[in-house]
């Protein structure tokens, strides 16, 4: 006799629950390796150049594979992608720990990116799939929280399990947890098949709609990885805060992004996701200046918290935009639309630090924030007047 499949798991909640859990994984998987990295790779004899190297391949991959896993997912659905990749994320994570050398190594780090690039843009595309313009923001909003969870956790969680167990523990939890995603991902029976329409490229890129959202993403994606290498720079200049300090400051940031982007998602459905991520771009010039004047850890926090909550206005509203602007175009390729922001996100985070950085050597925090502030408000002008 057949065994009915329980309702809950052909809900669109159940993927949405699924979707957040490989999201939170792949974040965990990503940054755990931030404290463990660049020691394991110092002892197979790499310098500096060669860590950053490493770290940098994650970049390749995800950039080569977001655009034509969105495509094919479009065409043969989004559940088969999402099993692979999470099987991959768990392979490539252990791989870590079994490391023999840099190339081992090396080839770790761009396979977590390819699973990294399948699981956003198909994950993402899925949950568009099954909602419409009116609830998609606060689906996207409750898989976003996911993600700030991640960034928190995964950092401490591979140091502490390092400092325990050794080089192999820290990815060996992380690989279980992504097992753990898969098996949950795989019980899932809604259909999560996409439309089955491939678009091409240039036809998506040509939607004024998706390519102000990409601007708009490249703008808040390179504001914040600006910020990450800078800020514990002017935090040990201004107060003499250590990493430890600062590190809990990025972790008090994320939490504050986390807890918001429910609330933005359900604000996207009620007032408008395009409206919103522009008010995101004024928000974070706004409250970008607020950081020079941090005085004190406490108030360091604060000034995080109010910068990342303004950033994170950016970022929900702008998902749920990619897909009401693909949609709205008649497009229905939810998978190429999100390869786009995927591309658009990593291109934010290879321009913003160099830039960044540059900067802030040669005119100061003061001056970098108060003209990126700038660069920002005019961002949100001229994206508002592209209708």
């Amino acid at each position: 006799m057949a065994v009915s499949t329980p309702a809950f798991l052909r809900s669109r909640s159940a993927v949405v629950a699924c979707v957040t859990l490989a999201t939170f994984t792949d974040l965990v998987a990503y940054s755990v390796a931030v404290p463990v990295l660049p020691d394991l790779a110092a002892g197979f004899g790499a310098g500096p150049t060669t860590i950053g190297l490493l770290f940098a391949s994650f970049g390749v991959t995800l950039l080569a594979v977001s655009l034509p896993m969105g495509a094919l997912s479009d065409r043969m659905g989004r559940k088969g992608p999402m099993l692979a990749a999470l099987a991959l994320l768990a392979a490539s994570t252990a791989l870590f720990g079994y490391a023999r050398g840099l190339t081992t190594l090396f080839a770790a780090r761009m396979l977590q990116g390819v699973a990294d690039a399948v699981t956003w843009v198909v994950g993402l595309a899925l949950v568009a799939d099954l909602y419409g313009p009116d609830e998609r923001g606060r689906a996207l909003g409750i898989v976003m929280s996911g993600t700030g969870l991640g960034v928190i956790i995964g950092p401490s969680l591979g140091g502490w399990l390092y400092e325990i167990g050794g080089i192999r523990l820290p990815f060996l939890v992380v690989s279980g947890l992504a097992l753990a995603a898969f098996a949950a991902f795989a019980a899932v029976a809604p259909d999560s098949r996409g439309s089955g329409a491939g678009m091409p490229l240039r036809k998506v890129l040509a939607v004024r709609g998706v390519a102000v959202c990409a601007a708009a993403v490249v703008i808040g994606a390179a504001t914040i990885a600006m910020l990450e290498p800078v800020l514990p720079l002017f935090f040990e200049a201004r107060l003499g805060l250590r990493p430890g300090a600062v590190g809990t400051l990025f972790a008090v940031a994320a939490l504050a992004s986390s807890l918001v982007h429910p609330v933005y998602g359900r604000l996207s459905d009620r007032w408008g996701s395009r409206r919103l991520m522009l008010a995101g771009l004024v928000a974070s010039g706004l409250t970008l200046p607020v950081l020079q004047a941090s005085a004190g850890p406490l108030s360091a926090a604060l000034a995080m918290a109010l910068a990342w909550a303004a950033l994170s206005l950016i970022v929900t509203p702008s998902l749920a935009y990619m897909a009401e602007a693909a949609s709205a175009a008649g497009l229905g390729s939810h998978g190429v639309a999100y390869g786009v922001y995927n591309v658009a996100w990593a291109a934010g985070l290879m321009a913003g630090p160099s830039l960044g950085g540059f900067l802030f050597e040669q005119i100061g925090f003061g001056a970098l924030v108060a003209g990126w502030a700038v660069a920002l408000l005019a961002s949100g002008a001229i994206l508002g007047g592209l209708d």
